[in-house]
């Protein structure tokens, strides 16, 4: 019988799903997913997407990957997005191809403008390519992409046609935000130019070099003096025909005549200089065929995709396969050819042995996002990450490690120093690279940085004080937790004294928990809990970040048999979490905290804090209530459409959930080595590891109605505990679940559960 299943199981590999069709970038880009559908490659620094709005409507938060399905329209293609944030900026560098009489202003879609309407039946995106028609100008824009440059082709009908370079656009809330811009125009025909904004980074700087395939004319316009500079192709000679300008708000626009054939635009980006970006456009573009440039950025996500091979129904492996690319986008490469980077200390350094990153979305990503690159990324991958962090660390004026860091620059988004779990998770799985002492010396330095979010008083009193520093019950929760990183990596490295130190810091959860209410809660200076208190109340003004009582109490990942303790033991606690699902609540009810969406009772799945909250019940023996509540948040929140997320992707977190759940565990607290288990979506995957091995899953009785794991098996044998290893994955080997209609109590009550600091141990 095992050797018959083993054979089906090796022929269901033989024919290997298309990877390319089944991951589809607009799957996120309606509602609150804040995707993007344009071209990229795995990590890739460009970008290279449409916008559908930006800087031009006055509110840009829905626009945060500049691109809504829902619109109508389109302004031009930038160079530069985030995947999923739940803030804006970027959208460097927009072309906009027209045909006819130049339009200068975006304008509208049906009246004077560049704006062009456009039909999602005439839009195609897949991994590494993306095009459209803009009914307008009956212009068709191809895109592709390498890592540091964006590729254009746009074929225009007969007629005059010209590109629009927009440097006043940025997704952003208004033009202020650009401090200062260039446009130059070389004798060869190659334009360069920057800008600088103050956006979500201030003072952040972006540079560019980009050719056409066809000569041009060009004029040069600065919108603070309304003043139009014409020259053509060649140096300047009077003021007229001018090659440069300088200004806040430049324009400029190139002019073909009547093209013959296709319009090729090739546009590299640095964030060093403009002599950066002219070797990253020579170093990987020094050719003019889109074609095999479009076929390599496939061939990139092909291979990087195929790590995860799995069978299943049609809409299944889409939202799979889509989730799974959204994890692959970020952290970005940023870093030209030559090992030249921009550090938060805005200097330029250069990386000898390791690729510098940026785009760390940290309070976000270090819960599943990049422990899921830990486990299908190579070691020099993830060393990249790792080091890059510890670089940063190394060049901030503050000695810190990055809290929400792109292009080398801090925004101080968010709460916690989650770098520090990053690090741990990356170092404790094996990684050879990481000097782990070097590490944990920038991991303490970022817990012991008093000025930084309460720090002051946590490190005092054994919690954040909320009359010193707001938010301050969520941020005493995830300090622990971070501290509790930091512990496990020191006590690795045999450093016993920063072991003892940072693990009874992990325990000063314990000092905002309120056994009367059952909550965490926020406490004075003087000890005293504050008050009123309402365990509904969300967001800014309360003792939360981005959630209330009922969604972040239960943040103590690394000791859930200490947090039932301390609120009156594991009966109460999963009273508490019942209440959490079957609470009545509405979306309106949270109409004033905008990240609080995908609401089931008071969980909220289209945010962070509610993301472990299933999977604890496996810690109170009830795991058939985890596999019940995956259900409903897997079949609810996600789905294969442009509607598929229920809440911003957060740089690839709301997507690794899904990839982690899907394949049946999840990694309740990163550094630990464990995944705990819940239930698997699809029949049959393998994870084909970095090491050479493989790691199967499969799923016996499958089916919509069979949603309860009646037993589990590894390699054969009864697993007997609600969790696996990240060892017992790497060794390679068969994760069976035997899938069943009915909760199989008696099994789960009596199986081994995760490790909890208080026990050292499952309880």
């Amino acid at each position: 019988m095992l050797c018959f299943f083993g054979l089906g199981l090796l022929l269901g590999w033989f024919n290997e799903p298309n990877v390319l069709d089944l991951a589809d970038p607009l799957v996120g880009t309606a509602t609150y997913g804040h995707t993007f559908p344009g071209a990229t490659v795995p990590f890739g620094m460009v970008q290279l997407s449409p916008d559908t709005d930006t800087r031009f409507f006055k509110q840009s938060y829905p626009w945060a990957a500049g691109y809504k399905y829902e619109d109508t329209s389109i302004l031009g293609f930038s160079h530069t997005h985030f995947s999923g944030s739940g803030h804006s900026d970027l959208g460097d560098f927009l072309l906009v191809p027209q045909s006819g009489e130049v339009q200068w202003q975006p304008g509208t879609a049906d009246g004077p403008g560049y704006r062009s309407a456009y039909s999602h039946a005439r839009e195609k995106a897949t991994p590494g390519s993306y095009s459209v028609v803009l009914d307008r100008h009956d212009i068709t824009a191809e895109l592709t992409a390498s890592q540091r440059v964006g590729w254009h082709r746009y074929t225009f009908p007969k007629g005059q046609a010209s590109v629009l370079l927009d440097l006043r656009s940025s997704i952003y809330d208004y033009e202020g935000k650009i401090l200062w811009s260039r446009i130059r125009v070389h004798a060869d025909g190659t334009v360069t130019g920057f800008r600088e904004t103050r956006g979500w980074a201030p003072g952040r700087q972006i540079f560019f070099a980009m050719r056409f395939s066809q000569p041009f004319t060009h004029r040069l316009r600065n919108f603070e003096k309304d003043v139009i500079y014409r020259g053509f192709q060649g140096p300047a000679h009077d003021s007229e025909n001018k090659a440069q300008t300088e200004g806040r708000l430049l324009a400029g626009v190139f002019e073909f005549g009547d093209l013959q054939e296709p319009l090729l635009i090739k546009l590299a980006i640095s964030t060093v200089s403009e002599a950066g970006a002219l070797k990253n456009l020579q170093a990987e573009a020094p050719s003019w065929d889109f074609e095999a440039t479009r076929q390599a950025a496939q061939s990139s996500w092909r291979e990087a995709l195929s790590v995860v091979q799995a069978q299943g129904e049609a809409p299944a492996l889409k939202t799979f396969y889509s989730a799974l690319y959204h994890c692959l986008l970020g952290p970005t490469l940023c870093m030209d050819v030559d090992g030249a980077y921009r550090g938060p200390d805005q200097a330029i350094h250069h990386a000898k042995d390791f690729a510098f990153q940026s785009t760390f979305s940290l309070w976000d990503t270090y819960r599943a996002q990049q422990p899921l690159l830990t486990l299908i990324q190579n070691e020099q991958r993830n060393a990249d990450f790792a080091l890059s962090l510890m670089a940063s660390q190394e060049h901030s004026p503050f000695g810190i490690l990055p809290i929400w860091q792109y292009h080398g620059q801090e925004t101080w988004c968010m709460i916690g120093y989650h770098a520090v779990p990053v690090l741990a998770d990356i170092f404790l799985k094996g990684n050879a690279r990481i000097d782990g002492k070097k590490a944990l010396e920038a991991m303490v330095a970022s817990a012991s940085y008093a000025p930084y979010g309460g720090l002051d008083s946590y490190m005092k009193l054994g919690y954040v004080a909320i009359d010193q520093e707001d938010e301050a019950a969520s941020k005493t929760l995830e300090y622990a937790f971070d501290d509790w990183t930091i512990a496990v990596m020191a006590k690795r490295l045999g450093e016993n004294e920063v072991a003892e130190q940072f693990m009874a810091r992990a325990r000063n959860y314990q000092n905002v928990m309120d056994a009367q209410t059952g909550f965490a809660r926020a406490r004075k200076s003087d000890g005293a809990f504050r008050e009123p208190f309402d365990p509904n109340q969300a967001g800014y003004g309360s003792d939360y970040t981005e959630g209330n009582a009922w969604q972040y109490s239960w943040y103590v990942p690394h000791d859930v048999f200490g947090l039932a303790q301390s609120i009156g033991g594991g009966d109460r606690l999963a009273s508490q979490l019942d209440h959490v699902f079957a609470a009545q609540t509405k979306q309106e009810d949270f109409a004033h905290v905008e990240d609080i969406s995908g609401l089931i009772g008071q969980y909220a799945h289209g945010n962070e804090p509610s993301h472990h909250v299933a999977y604890l019940y496996a810690y109170l023996g009830q795991a058939w209530k985890t596999q019940a509540h995956l259900t409903k948040i897997v079949t609810t929140q996600y789905g294969p459409g442009p509607d598929g997320l229920s809440g911003n992707d957060d740089l690839g977190q709301m997507s690794a959930w899904y990839v982690f759940t899907a394949m049946g565990f999840y990694p309740v607290a990163p550094a630990s080595n464990q995944y705990v288990l819940g239930r698997p979506f699809l029949p049959e995957l393998e994870i084909r590891l970095p090491n050479g091995r493989s790691f199967q899953i499969s799923a016996k009785s499958f089916s919509q109605a069979n949603i309860y794991v009646k037993k589990v098996t590894l390699n054969g044998k009864d697993l007997k505990r609600c969790f696996i290893t990240h060892e017992e994955i790497l060794a390679g080997g068969h994760l069976v679940f035997e899938m069943a209609a009915k909760p199989q109590t008696q099994y789960w009550r009596s199986a081994e559960r995760p490790y909890s600091l208080s026990t050292q141990k499952g309880f």
